[in-house]
């Protein structure tokens, strides 16, 4: 009577895990698509929040501190996300995207990105209320750095 029982549990365990696997690839052109739709959302919204900063950084928009926490904040909510929007792999279908392959193939490295992003951005709300300029500037700058260092590794020119 185990055998049955344990056959069971490890063929539906078999048919689990793959379909887990298949879960992460695009099934059809418009599948795809709608997934690089909402991956391309995703980061706009991240370059959006990141413009201002960066214009404030650079001394081009007024500097205003509650502006900076709020778009600190909103920058370390969509970093969560990121991993989320760009799970699915597009690379069998032709749709229009600046991701590179390496999103993919190279994840391990891909997710260090996002978390770089989410600790630079964890970093600039904590220092974002603290009246230090230099601090918050600074701050800012490593958000920057970790949205160049990804689209260095990650994202075609």
């Amino acid at each position: 009577m185990k055998l049955p029982v344990t056959k069971l549990i490890t063929t539906s365990l078999l048919v689990l895990m793959s379909n887990i696997a298949i879960a992460d690839t695009a099934k059809s052109e418009r599948h795809a698509q709608k997934a690089t739709d909402l991956r391309q959302a995703v980061f706009t919204l991240l370059g959006a929040n990141m413009g201002t900063l960066g214009g404030m950084a650079k001394g081009k928009i007024s500097f205003d501190a509650k502006v900076i926490e709020q778009n600190a904040t909103r920058i370390n909510q969509i970093s969560y996300m990121v991993s989320d929007y760009t799970k699915i792999d597009t690379t069998a279908y032709k749709v229009k995207t600046g991701a590179l392959d390496k999103v993919w193939s190279e994840r391990d490295a891909y997710e260090q990105k996002i978390t770089d992003l989410t600790t630079a951005s964890a970093k600039l709300m904590e220092v974002s209320t603290s009246g230090d300029v230099k601090a918050i500037k600074s701050a800012i700058g490593g958000v920057g750095k970790t949205c160049g260092g990804c689209h260095d590794d990650f994202k075609k020119d």
